[in-house]
């Protein structure tokens, strides 16, 4: 293992959006927002209109209420990598329109909100939504990015599609990475705890407090409690076929793409870092297990990271993956050369080369850094260049973080 990279003073090096709250967006995007599932359609249509990498379509589609879709509507609408926003609703779902619409408003964005039942229709909303979605340009426009350090970006982790080589590879290079972000001040976020049965212990020890250790310890105990009573769990057939041969080989490789530095935090979904450090984002449901609250889903996982504050996601697969997201840019890295090969077109990082012989895990680490700088300055992912906008909200269930959760300093 390599020695993690000391903490060093860090001159503005990066370009970002200044908010109100006084977090930076690398991106300035546009989010239409539908309020239930009736409003997609219109929404998507409006989306369709522009053909426009930077306005983005997300939405709840439930109509029964829940305070998690509602947080979190309200936390990705008010991200930082969001300008301005046109919520679409039916007009008799239970998602209190208002009160997130004056979220936003109080956030210092534009925001508009239109009611189909309201304005006529499908065509009239439509019509009417393409002269907000252009008007909300025009506002954000007129921003200019000012000087942003790496101690104020936040980036975010997942696998997906994993084989045997994920864990030699690509996850353990992205942990490299990790180490350096940390060093350099950034909040970097790994997850999740249904992928991390087996490495609490190891964890634990690795946690800035020992109370912060227990709360780790039990909330990978909690995931493995859901998925007993669910009847699945993380270890997929296609991992099987790739190679991976257990539980505990799927966990080890998961939890390589954490690095090495100390554990600083537990978050929830829509819990943000209170200062830079390595955190873990705990994405299991809350109390007892019930059936359709579902939690295997990368892009819902991606969704919750980004909830959480993160500015862009790496997504490492051995088997290969090409989805990417609404909101914050996902970087590609492949641990496969064989996958990366038949993928190339998606893929950002080519840490399959490790395999071959052809580069180090320090090497691809660096090469993992480099292209994180990249897309924070504003240089398109593979994945956002290709037009990927996955997203999926559905229902949870959280409590919030124990006392000993945060035992970094609050800023």
């Amino acid at each position: 293992m390599s020695a993690i990279p000391q903490a060093t003073a860090q001159p503005p090096s990066l370009r970002g959006y200044l908010r109100e709250d006084g977090r930076k967006g690398i991106r300035n995007v546009v989010l239409v927002a539908y309020l239930v599932e009736c409003a997609h359609h219109v929404s998507r249509k409006i989306v369709q209109h522009f053909d426009d990498l930077d306005v983005h379509l997300i939405g709840f589609p439930g109509c029964f209420p829940n305070d998690y879709a509602s947080d979190m509507m309200n936390a990705l609408c008010t991200h930082p990598n969001v300008g301005g926003v046109l919520l679409v609703s039916l007009g008799c779902e239970s998602m209190d329109r208002d009160e997130l619409r004056e979220q936003i408003a109080a956030s210092g964005r534009p925001v508009d909100l239109l009611v189909i039942q309201e304005n006529g229709g499908t065509a009239s909303t439509v019509a009417r939504g393409i002269q907000s979605v252009g008007a909300l340009r025009e506002q954000m426009a007129q921003q200019v990015p000012v000087p942003m350090a790496m101690n104020e970006l936040v980036v975010g982790t997942i696998c997906g599609g994993s084989d045997g080589t994920s864990g030699i590879t690509a996850n353990p290079a992205v942990g490299r990475c990790f180490d350096r972000l940390v060093a350099e001040g950034a909040a970097c976020m790994f997850e999740e705890t249904g992928e991390l049965i087996g490495c609490e212990n190891i964890m634990a020890e690795r946690a800035a407090t020992p109370e912060l250790g227990q709360q780790i310890q039990d909330s990978v105990a909690k995931a493995e409690r859901y998925y007993r009573t669910m009847g699945f769990g993380s270890f997929a057939p296609g991992n099987a076929d790739g190679g991976l041969t257990t539980l505990e080989e799927k966990s080890m490789g998961a939890y390589s793409k954490s690095g090495a530095s100390p554990i600083s935090g537990l978050l929830k979904p829509g819990d943000c870092p209170p200062a830079g450090g390595l955190y873990l984002l705990d994405v299991v449901p809350d109390g007892e297990p019930r059936f359709g609250f579902p939690n295997i889903a990368d892009n819902a996982e991606i969704v919750e990271m980004i909830a959480s504050g993160c500015h862009l996601t790496l997504f490492t697969t051995g088997r290969g993956s090409v989805v990417g997201s609404a909101i914050s840019p996902v970087i590609k890295i492949c641990a496969n050369p064989e996958t990366y090969e038949k993928l190339y077109g998606d893929m950002d990082v080519n840490a399959g080369r490790i395999l071959n012989g052809d580069a180090s895990l320090d090497e691809v680490g660096e090469e993992i850094y480099r292209q994180v700088r990249a897309v924070a300055l504003g240089e398109r992912s593979l994945s956002e260049q290709l037009g990927h906008q996955e997203f999926i909200l559905t229902y949870k269930s959280f409590e919030p973080i124990g006392p000993g959760c945060l035992p970094v300093r609050r800023v």
